[in-house]
């Protein structure tokens, strides 16, 4: 079944660029993109923060990022989420790390340089950092709630990746799980309604935070801060109450039923599949004279 996994970023670039090379030849760059933002606090006040992000390119992107992209320059980001894991050899427990793939890159700074900001115009010079998915509840919801009274609730969700291998033909799949944080009022409508195995589309941004372990280790997480998120597959009373009328006014008009009146028995609210579709004749516009070819 499909799945969604993309994310966009508009962001600078914090270091210098160093591309690599793999065994086979390929051209890969890891990227660090910054991407500033607003948000409010507890308290209501308005906040400053920054979201830091490792971005990977490969192939000719890479080359180009390479020989183009310098620290302070402002790019346009889309890809997708990727977390690779691995066994730690010193303490031999399992590690991983998301970063983002991309897919496309724009360099959006002038041939001239960069603008400087103008005054009062912080509202459209923000950054942009915006992760859209589509994929499976992989355990039931539990909302916790924080020192503040904060209402928070981490969701699993998995999408998964079709294609097709370049060397050898070979179909493969790859299926990727984000952790999704949802705050507030949407936490607790998502805790009781997002159970295991729902289907579910989340946008939000993609945010990595550090912690250090009681042996003194460093661990990141990368989750995606959800403000939106929507069930899937599932049907919508007054939607579907509004298809039913459309379908049988739509059979009176055209001859082909009555609409139901109040004494009738009730009829299902899933609209009619075997309505007569009337045949529809046009004449084309287009001259086969008038072609150009």
């Amino acid at each position: 079944m499909f799945s969604l996994n993309r994310v966009q970023l508009i962001g600078y670039q914090t270091q210098p660029v160093q591309v690599r090379q793999t065994p086979s030849g390929s051209s890969v760059v890891d990227l660090n993109i910054v991407t500033p933002y607003s948000f409010k606090a507890d308290s209501g006040e308005m906040l400053d923060g920054k979201g830091f992000h490792v971005v990977t390119l490969w192939g000719p992107m890479a080359d180009v990022a390479g020989k183009y992209v310098r620290p302070g320059a402002q790019l346009f980001i889309s890809g997708r989420l990727q977390t690779d894991s691995w066994q730690d050899e010193k303490t031999n427990e399992k590690r991983s790390k998301t970063k983002m793939v991309a897919l496309d890159i724009i360099l959006l700074d002038p041939k001239e340089g960069q603008r400087a900001a103008p005054d009062g115009a912080s509202a459209i010079t923000q950054c942009l950092n915006r992760a859209d998915i589509i994929g499976n509840v992989t355990r039931d919801p539990e909302i916790r709630t924080t020192t503040s009274g904060q209402k928070v609730l981490t969701l699993g969700v998995a999408t998964n990746e079709k294609w097709k291998d370049r060397n050898s033909g070979e179909e493969k799949e790859r299926v990727e799980f984000h952790n999704v944080v949802l705050w507030g009022a949407l936490a607790e409508q998502a805790g009781k309604a997002a159970k295991k195995g729902y289907r579910v589309f989340v946008s939000g941004r993609v945010q990595t935070r550090s912690w250090e372990t009681k042996e003194g280790g460093k661990r990141t997480t990368t989750e995606i801060i959800a403000d939106t998120i929507s069930l899937l597959g599932v049907s919508n009373t007054a939607v579907q109450n509004n298809i039913s009328n459309e379908v049988r006014s739509f059979n009176a008009e055209s001859g082909g039923g009555s609409p139901r009146s109040e004494s009738s028995p009730a009829r299902s609210s899933s609209p009619d599949m075997n309505i007569e579709v009337p045949a529809v004749t046009y004449a084309s516009e287009i001259k086969a004279e008038d072609l150009p070819f």
